[in-house]
């Protein structure tokens, strides 16, 4: 079995935003302003927030950057719970929105539904394409990631994502991290043998 130590990036809910979305809700023409940029290269968080409304209670919710080709709500499945929406969205990896809830957003000047684009994220590892070329590693990948510390926990089904726009990170929600006690920065272990891919339910 082939192990890789690997830094964890704890992600907080939050919306990924079109365009079209975006102006509808911040004024024609509008430009997300970066707050401070993510671990990931090109990636920030934006000084915008939306109000995300469930069907019990709303959450505001950090505007990730830059804007996106369709709209996506990220969240963990305490906040789904809070919010009401049920059934739980499914587990998906970033992207893949077909079949998923819709919810309302609303901002500044307006209002919108989307029709789909909750999510709860695949928990997954970004990897450089030439990382992964090294160490032997395929996009949609599955492999298992050990935590350790006093709530040592092995996550399984944990999803290669390679690309070379992206920077070598292990990404769970913080209902993840909570569970396993850890945090921002920490270091994990990846074990990456045998291949399995994806099945997607």
């Amino acid at each position: 079995m082939k192990e890789i130590k690997v830094p964890i990036g704890v992600s907080a809910r939050h919306v990924h935003l079109s365009q079209d979305d975006l102006e509808r809700l911040f004024g024609k023409g509008y430009e997300l302003h970066p707050h401070k940029p993510l671990s990931q290269p090109g990636q920030y968080a934006a000084e915008e927030e939306v109000e995300v409304i469930g069907p019990k209670r709303s959450l505001k919710l950090r505007v990730l950057g830059p804007t996106r080709k369709n709209t996506q709500v990220e969240l963990a499945i305490t906040d789904a719970i809070y919010l009401g929406i049920q059934p739980i969205p499914p587990i998906r990896d970033s992207g893949d929105v077909e079949e998923t809830p819709g919810i309302k957003i609303r901002g500044p000047l307006g209002e919108i539904e989307i029709p789909k684009g909750v999510i709860i994220a695949w928990r997954h590892i970004h990897t450089p394409k030439d990382m992964a070329e090294e160490l032997g590693l395929v996009d949609k990948q599955i492999v298992e990631v050990k935590a350790e510390g006093v709530r040592a926990v092995v996550f399984e089904n944990v999803l290669i994502r390679v690309s070379d726009k992206f920077a070598w990170e292990f990404h769970i929600d913080t209902d993840e991290a909570n569970a396993a006690f850890v945090k921002n920065g920490d270091i994990a272990t990846v074990v990456f043998e045998p291949v399995k891919l994806l099945q997607k339910t």
